[in-house]
């Protein structure tokens, strides 16, 4: 599961499942059509768009008057994903961002790769991506891992192992359309596979697969995507409740202190699995949205052009102000919704490994990564609607899934908003906006 923000991925069973949680007036959450876009505008309406948007008011009576409605939040790992697909609104046409992450964190993979453990005696050695999502970014990976420890073998052993490699993601990643990219050529002997693929559907936050059983484990755009939302973000007698907010960047410490807590919980336990998974000498390498040294987690994004520009950020209130105000949602609808986010900073990752006994840290280190080119930019500004179209499909590819489960097929409605308030913030295309990620390469060492 990547993130959709800087990339990230992230975001990952059989694509179509029906989840009983869900009150009985909602949607089925995966399915295959949608409603087509509006032309609903504030001021300006069609005579159909006014019955579809007084459908969608009939539909939202009863189903998100109160917060009770919204179970979804309780089955995260049920939903969450990046969008499925090969259209022009999946993951897998909207993952730049990521895979400039990768780009930017492929010297350091490659240098770990060169200096780690050869197992010499092991006749296939086990790799596995933890999160991997859809499309381009995890296969590239892949190949990329594979084709350098293969030709360290050629070079330093008398013998080349085979190769394993493991995809994994939450049951609700679209499995389907990840096996369909890759492209394996069939007439090839089995003895000439660059590697033999497999899907492992379930949490990275639990036991994945048998003790020492892997070799290497990359998870690239990932683990900033928490486990849950904490309870008390979503309790209305508490502190920390997130009142007006789908995020945390800027807001108050309480309901930043509860994200941060989840946080560290989540990355105990993933560290906990690994340790138990992962062969003595093996290597962790991650690449995770986060910070850097000494930044406040109430500032998760570091300059005031990134934070004002950041899909999750402004924008988002905005647009889910935009439903509240036009009679879509209440507001118990628009509050209890919670992105499951948290940037880590280099602190608090460094911490995490130095509490778990069984890893050496042997890089460490915080990139920032710009969100487009300046050719993009300039583009962009000549035509505010693309960059508003291109930003909200990056925002459907990482969030649809959960807004989905939210407020059913209003979710649309959300995202036109989007579109519109990007469009039309001719300021907010000339500032820059930069992801920050947190790479880290860790070896297992002796218990």
């Amino acid at each position: 599961m990547k993130w959709g923000l800087c990339s990230f991925w992230d975001d990952q069973h059989s694509p179509f499942l029906d989840y009983p949680s869900v009150s009985s007036a909602s949607h089925t959450l995966h399915r295959l059509a949608f409603l087509s876009p509006s032309s609903v505008g504030r001021s300006q309406m069609d005579c159909t768009s006014l019955v579809r948007v007084a459908a969608s008011r009939e539909k939202t009576k009863g189903r998100c008057a109160s917060s009770e409605g919204h179970t979804w939040t309780k089955e995260l790992h049920r939903i969450l994903c990046m969008q499925g697909g090969e259209d022009d609104m999946s993951y897998a046409k909207n993952s730049e961002a990521p895979a400039a992450a990768i780009t930017s964190s492929k010297p350091l993979l490659m240098e770990s790769i060169r200096s780690m453990k050869l197992f010499v005696s092991e006749a296939c050695i086990r790799i596995a991506d933890l999160g991997c999502a859809t499309g381009y970014n995890t296969l590239s990976t892949m190949e990329l891992v594979v084709q350098n420890l293969r030709l360290r073998y050629e070079k330093e052993c008398d013998h080349v192992p085979e190769f394993e490699a493991f995809f994994c993601d939450l049951p609700s990643n679209d499995f389907n359309s990840l096996f369909r990219s890759l492209q394996v050529d069939s007439s090839c002997s089995s003895s000439r596979k660059p590697y033999y693929p497999a899907g492992v559907p379930g949490s990275f936050y639990d036991r994945l697969f048998p003790k020492e059983k892997l070799h290497l484990v990359v998870s690239l755009n990932a683990l900033h995507w928490l486990s849950k939302i904490p309870a008390v973000v979503l309790d209305k007698q508490s502190k920390a409740w997130n009142k007006g907010r789908a995020w945390i960047d800027g807001g108050r410490k309480d309901v930043v202190e509860a994200y941060a807590k989840q946080s560290e919980e989540d990355l105990k336990m993933f560290l906990r699995c690994r340790r138990e998974e992962m062969m003595e000498g093996g290597m962790l390498f991650i690449v995770m949205a986060g910070r850097p040294q000494f930044q406040e987690p109430e500032n998760q994004l570091g300059d005031p052009d990134s934070r004002a520009k950041h899909p999750f950020t402004n924008s988002m209130d905005q647009a889910w102000q935009d439903l509240l105000n036009e009679g879509l949602i209440d507001e118990d609808t628009r509050d209890m919704f919670n992105i499951p986010a948290y940037m880590r900073s280099v602190e608090e990752v460094k911490t995490a490994f130095d509490r778990c006994s069984g890893f050496k840290i042997q890089q460490l280190e915080f990139q920032k990564i710009i969100e487009h080119s300046k050719e993009k930019q300039q583009e962009w500004i000549r035509d505010p609607d693309s960059y508003g179209r291109a930003k909200t499909n990056l925002v459907r590819a990482t969030l649809k899934p959960i807004v989905e489960a939210h407020v059913g097929d209003i979710a649309e409605e959300l995202f036109e908003r989007f579109q519109t308030r990007i469009s039309k913030d001719i300021d907010m295309l000339h500032k820059t906006c930069f992801y920050g990620v947190v790479v880290v390469c860790a070896i297992r060492m002796p218990d």
